[in-house]
């Protein structure tokens, strides 16, 4: 049986947490013909508190990814808002991952794949892995310990 991602999403029994509002001039996301734009999401919990620390510093490598994934719940939680479904994106096109980290952090891709993980249970081995980037940072806004942008192909 084939479900759908927004049916796949719900099996998951997870929470999104509240679709976050723009805190500098930008648009949280753009539509561009067929393809939808989110701009840079932190990690956003269900209270609208952002997990705090850099990692290798005040956090370790498993918190981070776990950080990232919270993030990749703050975009879904965007598309669901703005889009009524899961259901309207094809496919994912691009993550760009950056992680706050200190000088001597260099598993950035492992920290990322949180997010990325996320994807891939929602939209599938197919759909939901795309082309990506995960860069470390020497800081991130508000000391959130990652942030992710992306790109999706809609029906």
């Amino acid at each position: 049986m084939n479900l759908l991602p927004q049916e796949k999403f719900d099996t998951l029994g997870l929470s999104l947490p509240p679709a976050p509002q723009p805190l500098g001039i930008y648009k949280p996301y753009l539509v561009d013909g067929k393809y939808l734009y989110l701009s840079g999401h932190g990690p956003v919990r269900d209270d609208k508190s952002l997990i705090i620390g850099r990692i290798g510093d005040d956090m370790d490598i498993e918190e981070g990814k776990l950080a990232a994934r919270q993030v990749g719940l703050t975009m879904l939680s965007t598309i669901i808002t703005n889009f009524e479904s899961l259901n309207k994106v094809k496919r994912v096109i691009k993550v760009l991952g950056m992680v706050n980290c200190n000088g001597d952090f260099l598993r950035h891709p492992y920290v990322i794949n949180g997010c990325s993980e996320l994807f891939a249970e929602v939209w599938g081995q197919e759909n939901g892995i795309g082309v990506r980037s995960a860069v470390g940072m020497g800081s991130l806004p508000d000391n959130i310990p990652v942030e992710v942008e992306a790109v999706f192909e809609l029906y």
